[in-house]
């Protein structure tokens, strides 16, 4: 990746999503014509880049991964249920996933599980971002479980 840090990287990746993680519901979709059809855009798995640098304007309702990762996520009881550990980012295009860590304590007995970020919802809580989840503490310590072992990046 050079000289870019991964945390840069993102920032830039969620301004190119058109703002698809501050609703959660929304579905980005990349501006096709001009440059190239929507399949040409997104990050490219390479060591060289070969496209056209662009420059973004980010949007008052744009969230930053920053401030996203480590963001408390609570159910509907407003009980914590977790915390947002990682994003998942599709072909370098649109946030798929949010990886949450649930269960355990200090570290101890967590699992992380991966969320549909259709299925969120981000506010402001004191000052600091907080996302909120239909769910209870048991479906999500009993969902299907990530393991970041299995994925090389």
């Amino acid at each position: 990746m050079g000289m870019i840090t991964s945390k840069r990287l993102i920032v830039g990746v969620l301004a190119l999503s058109c703002a698809a993680f501050p609703a959660l519901a929304q579905t980005a979709t990349a501006p096709t014509g001009g440059m190239g059809s929507s399949s040409d855009m997104g990050m490219k798995m390479a060591d060289t880049a070969t496209v056209k640098l662009k420059f973004v304007t980010v949007k008052p309702a744009d969230v930053m991964s920053s401030k996203l990762v480590g963001a408390t996520v609570y159910n509907n009881k407003k009980e914590t249920v977790g915390e947002i550990e990682d994003l998942v980012i599709e072909h370098g295009k649109i946030v798929t996933g949010v990886i949450v860590s649930v269960g355990g304590f200090l570290g101890l007995g967590e699992s992380y599980v991966v969320l549909d970020p259709s299925t969120m919802a981000v506010g402001d809580k004191g000052g600091k971002w907080a996302t909120y989840v239909d769910t209870d503490k048991d479906t999500l310590k009993n969902a299907p479980t990530f393991k970041y072992s299995k994925h090389k990046m």
